[in-house]
């Protein structure tokens, strides 16, 4: 696939998509809504912790391996370019708020494809180096399931807040 597979203009916006300007609020819409709808205080300061954690991870990552970017980034005052930190904020920002917002696991689809889409905006852009992106979902992953109290599944079937007989 070559570089104009992906249009600039569609790459830019979905690298974009992983700025913090965009995935916090998703995140924080996702805390609110937990605390006020569902009554729930753990699931999203645990989900607020996570996000809390990308930049504490990232950013001594990056000044460790010290990797250098792609050409177009050229030299300049950069820490380092592994992991990459725009795909880390979303896949833990989007996965977080996922987590917080339902209880089944039909998201999963969507949230990988939009991760996907964010990674290729980032190595078309020519922001990152492709493994940059992956080893951003790595930690991402690590982050997400220590949210999750470390579980892969869900501990309970899926609930409807609308149904009274449903309820927790």
């Amino acid at each position: 696939m070559g570089a104009d597979a992906v249009p600039s203009g569609l790459a830019e916006l979905l690298a974009d998509l992983g700025n913090t300007v965009v995935a916090v609020p998703v995140l924080l819409a996702a805390v609110v809504f937990s605390v006020v709808r569902r009554r729930q205080w753990r699931p999203p300061v645990a989900a607020a912790l996570a996000m809390v954690a990308v930049p504490l991870l990232v950013v001594p990552l990056k000044w460790w391996i010290g990797r250098a970017g792609p050409p177009a980034m050229g030299a300049g005052p950069h820490d380092g370019f592994f992991p990459s930190g725009h795909a880390a904020t979303a896949a833990v920002a989007y996965g977080a708020a996922a987590l917080l917002l339902f209880r089944t696991w039909w998201w999963v689809a969507p949230y990988a494809l939009l991760n996907v889409g964010v990674g290729v905006g980032l190595v078309r852009q020519g922001y990152h180096w492709p493994l940059d992106v992956v080893g951003a979902w790595c930690l991402a992953g690590v982050v997400l399931w220590v949210q999750a109290g470390g579980r892969v599944v869900p501990t309970r079937p899926a609930l409807r807040d609308d149904c009274p007989q449903h309820a927790p």
